[in-house]
């Protein structure tokens, strides 16, 4: 399993390639909680999401002779735009498997890195056999977007930037679709803060996790309906999954509407806008999912913010 020194070296790989992204709080969130919420806002990331950190630690790890005839991902946006911008930044080609629900706004930046996008029904066709179907026939190295052990440890140096620009956390919140932040993030937590407790959050919908972690072993759920396209993961990640079963403390899970109120709370009280699987976490706390103890320091991460210009004007309109 990846470790905190994984994590280091990631951050020293990504140093001047990835953006330094500010540590925000809410007065009026923290006198809602009666606690100190520090929130790492990783929609300030180059990409609009944290998903550039995995993917460029990945890509820069690939053998030069492999990199050189390009890479493959599959993704709904977020890690689609961030292996085409790493892609890009060492000058090979980037193909990205993507739903043809994905908003408008991540496909339009995934072209517009360069990438070649190939489309697929993600309620009929299976997004992992096509791109490895692809990646084969093409030569092309595969990006996980989750299930890969640079992946973890390249999302894992938000949690690490943001322990370094807060301090001591006693709590820590994080988005979670197929595992990556979470066990990067849980690992950092763990080996840094060893008495601080990790949450991972994640669409009612789409509760892979949360059932996996009630019966301690891996479930595998349909293709989940929720407005958080970016947590649409049907199972936790064989490589994630021992990583988080062993240092996440707990999975919660939220509404479609806890996510809508969230993403209201950001753009009203902040003036920031979070996509809805962003807000997972501010919305668990928002909706007193989890127990915070009096005046805690909690940490949360705003994992992206790249969501379709109409949802969220009708997100925000009500």
């Amino acid at each position: 399993m990846i470790e905190v020194d994984d994590i280091q070296a990631a951050a020293r790989t990504l140093e001047g390639v990835v953006h330094r992204t500010p540590v925000v709080s809410s007065r009026t969130l923290d006198e809602l909680l009666g606690a100190h919420v520090l929130m790492k806002a990783e929609i300030f990331q180059r990409g609009g999401a944290f998903k550039l950190r995995g993917a460029y630690n990945k890509v820069a790890s690939i053998p030069e002779a492999d990199r050189a005839r390009g890479v493959l991902a599959f993704s709904s946006g977020n890690h689609a735009q961030g292996v085409a911008l790493a892609a890009a930044m060492h000058g090979i080609p980037a193909t990205i498997v993507m739903p043809d629900d994905s908003p408008d706004t991540k496909l339009a930046a995934t072209r517009g890195y360069g990438a070649e996008v190939v489309i697929y029904d993600r309620f009929k066709q299976d997004r992992e056999v096509i791109g490895r179907e692809l990646a084969q026939q093409r030569g092309l190295t595969l990006v996980h977007p989750f299930d890969d052990e640079m992946v973890m440890a390249g999302q894992g140096t938000a949690a690490l930037e943001l322990l370094d620009q807060a301090g001591g956390i006693d709590l820590m919140l994080v988005p979670v679709g197929g595992g990556g932040l979470l066990a990067g993030t849980a690992t950092v937590i763990q080996g840094l803060r060893p008495d601080a407790r990790v949450i991972g959050v994640e669409p009612e919908a789409g509760n892979d996790h949360a059932l996996s972690f009630a019966r301690g072993e891996r479930v595998r759920i349909d293709v989940p309906h929720t407005i958080a396209d970016a947590l649409g993961a049907i199972s936790p990640g064989a490589v994630t999954w021992p990583v988080n079963r062993e240092r996440v403390d707990g999975i919660v899970t939220v509404s479609d509407a806890e996510l809508v109120q969230a993403m209201r709370f950001a753009f009203e009280r902040m003036k920031l806008v979070v996509e809805p699987g962003g807000a997972a976490a501010l919305a668990a706390l928002l909706a007193r999912k989890v127990d915070v103890p009096a005046d805690a320091r909690v940490g949360l991460i705003l994992s992206g913010g790249n969501v379709d210009r109409r949802l969220f004007a009708q997100v925000v309109l009500g």
